[in-house]
C-alpha cells in the first residue's frame, strides 16, 4: 500500500466524498468558471457565438490529434511522436499535392496510410522488442522532424497550394459551420463508439487496466498496445494534413507544440467524470479548457509566454487531480 493511499484512508468517510466529488467534477467547474469569468470581464468579445465558434475552430485540431493519443494512454502506453508526426505528415501531404501532383484525395489516404504504418512501428518497438514507450516514440519522432526537414529541405512549402485542398480546412461546407468542428466531431465520436460501445474497446480498457489479467483472459495485449498506437498515428497524420490546409503551407515544425497540448488535455480529461481513467469524453473537456484559456488570454492582450506557463500549470493541476482520483479510488 503506498503511503498516499493509508494517509487517505485514515481521512473520515465525508472528507473522501468530498475530495472524490471535487477530483471527478473540477475540470467542468473549472471550464465554467473560467468562460464565466472571461464573459463578465469582456462581455462584448467573449461570450459571441463568433467567438465560441473560432474556438471550437482552433481547438479542432488539437482535440483530434489528443483523441488518438488518448488511445494509446487508455491501453497503458504514452506516444511522444505525435506533434512530430503531424509535422512530418503535414510536410509531405503538401509535396504530394504540389510537387508531385497527385490529386488532393490520394494524398491524404497515403499520407493517413502512413500515420497509420508509424504507429503500427511505434507498437512493434514497444511490444516486440519490449522498448519503453517513452524513449521508443521519442526516437521515432526525432527520427520523423529529421526526415520532414530531409524532404522539405527546411523551406516550408507554399507555392501552388490547391483551393480544393484549403477549403478542407477553411471551408463551410454544411449549415455554416467550419470542416474542422465537423470532422473533430466525427472523429471523436467514432473514437468514443470504438471504447465504449465495441468489444474491442472493452478489451483496450482491459489491457489498459491490467494488463495481466487480460491476458489470462484470452486478450492479445501486444495487438491491442500496437492498435492504440496504429490510431494515435492516424489521428496524428490527420491533424497534420488538417493543419497544413488550414495554413496553406507545409512546414517541418508547424505542428510538434501539439505534443505539450494533446497530453495536457488527455490528463485534465482523465481527473474529469472519472477516478483517474483515460476517456474521450474527458479529453475533450481538458482539450476545451485549455482552447478557451488560450483564447481569454488572447483577447486580454496577454504576451505569448503566458500561454506556455498557463499550459504547463495545466498539466502540473491535471496530473495532481488525476492522481487524487486514483488514490480515492483504491482507498
Amino acid at each position: 500500500m503506498s503511503d498516499a493511499t493509508f494517509a487517505s484512508r485514515r481521512l473520515s468517510p465525508r472528507t473522501r466524498l468530498a475530495l472524490g466529488v471535487f477530483a471527478r467534477y473540477a475540470t467542468i467547474i473549472g471550464l465554467i468558471g473560467m468562460i464565466a469569468a472571461f464573459s463578465a470581464l469582456s462581455p462584448r468579445a467573449f461570450p459571441t457565438l463568433i467567438n465560441f465558434t473560432n474556438v471550437l475552430n482552433q481547438a479542432s485540431l488539437a482535440v483530434i490529434i489528443s483523441g488518438g493519443l488518448t488511445l494509446a494512454v487508455i491501453v497503458g502506453e504514452l506516444d511522444l511522436s505525435v506533434g512530430f508526426a503531424a509535422s512530418l505528415h503535414g510536410v509531405l501531404v503538401m509535396g504530394l499535392i504540389v510537387s508531385n501532383q497527385l490529386p488532393v484525395p490520394v494524398a491524404i489516404l497515403i499520407v493517413l496510410l502512413l500515420g497509420a504504418l508509424i504507429g503500427y512501428v511505434n507498437g512493434l518497438i514497444v511490444t516486440r522488442l519490449k522498448v519503453n514507450s517513452v524513449i521508443a516514440t521519442l526516437g521515432v519522432g526525432t527520427i520523423l522532424t529529421g526526415l520532414a526537414f530531409a524532404y522539405a529541405s527546411g523551406v516550408p512549402i507554399v507555392a501552388g497550394v490547391p483551393e480544393a485542398f484549403l477549403q478542407i480546412s477553411l471551408g463551410r461546407w454544411f449549415f455554416g459551420i467550419p470542416n474542422n468542428i465537423l470532422i473533430m466531431a466525427v472523429v471523436l465520436g467514432a473514437l468514443w463508439v470504438l471504447v465504449e460501445r465495441t468489444s474491442i474497446g472493452q478489451e483496450i480498457q482491459a489491457v489498459g487496466g491490467n494488463p495481466a489479467a487480460a491476458r489470462l483472459a484470452g486478450i492479445d495485449v501486444a495487438r491491442i498496445k500496437t492498435l492504440g498506437f496504429v490510431i494515435s498515428g492516424v489521428c496524428a497524420a490527420l491533424t497534420g494534413v488538417l493543419l497544413s490546409s488550414r495554413l496553406g503551407s507545409g512546414t517541418t515544425n508547424a505542428a510538434d507544440s501539439y505534443l505539450m497540448t494533446a497530453f495536457a488535455a488527455v490528463f485534465l480529461g482523465s481527473a474529469t467524470l472519472r477516478d483517474g481513467e483515460f476517456h474521450i469524453v474527458g479529453t475533450l473537456i481538458g482539450a476545451l479548457i485549455i482552447a478557451f484559456g488560450f483564447n481569454g488570454l488572447n483577447i486580454f492582450g496577454a504576451p505569448t509566454f503566458s500561454q506556455y506557463i498557463f499550459q504547463g500549470a495545466i498539466l502540473i493541476v491535471a496530473v495532481g487531480l488525476s492522481s487524487l482520483g486514483r488514490i480515492i479510488a483504491e482507498s
